[in-house]
């Protein structure tokens, strides 16, 4: 049950820097605080991706109904936590290290993936604005893993995992 509660505080760790890294990047910079950022700006981007953001209905969740993205963004960071500590031991010693690692699996399998599939093949986004949301979830993934290995081998000290590192 003790190891139960270590994963639910790692994950905490995690979520709460995805939705910092989240807030700093995507709502401050890409959509804006008022709606005009950049991701948004219609000399730029795509009219099929702003009216989805903005005018069709149902609009997005994280939109119309925050909290339920929220709660699932601490399921997948609970996800990323177990990934860490099932694949850390095999990763060389170092919250760095490891962190970069876990970075890289969520970036290359999320975030790469869904630029791919979503915002470029459905909803016609430039490119320019891929490479935009890129940075940002490079942002995002960095500020989780290094959320989720920096708790992690603190609350795992004098276990499997900690004599691992």
């Amino acid at each position: 049950m003790k190891c139960f509660f270590k994963m639910l505080a790692t994950a905490a760790a995690g979520w709460a820097a995805f939705n910092v890294a989240m807030f700093l990047t995507f709502r401050l910079i890409g959509f804006g605080v008022d709606g005009h950022g950049v991701l948004l700006n219609p000399q730029s981007q795509s009219a099929k991706l702003i009216a989805v953001w903005t005018k069709l209905e149902p609009l997005p969740l994280v939109v119309a109904k925050p909290y339920v993205i929220i709660i699932g963004l601490y399921a997948f960071a609970f996800m990323q936590a177990v990934t860490y500590r099932l694949l850390s031991p095999a990763w060389p010693v170092g919250i760095r290290e490891r962190a970069l690692r876990l970075a890289t699996l969520r970036f290359a399998l999320t975030f790469f993936f869904w630029e791919f599939f979503t915002p470029f093949n459905q909803l016609g986004e430039p490119l320019p604005l891929i490479a935009v949301e890129l940075s940002f979830w490079a942002v995002v993934a960095l500020a989780e893993a290094f959320a989720i290995a920096t708790t992690a081998e603190s609350l795992w000290k004098n276990t499997a995992l900690a004599k691992e590192a």
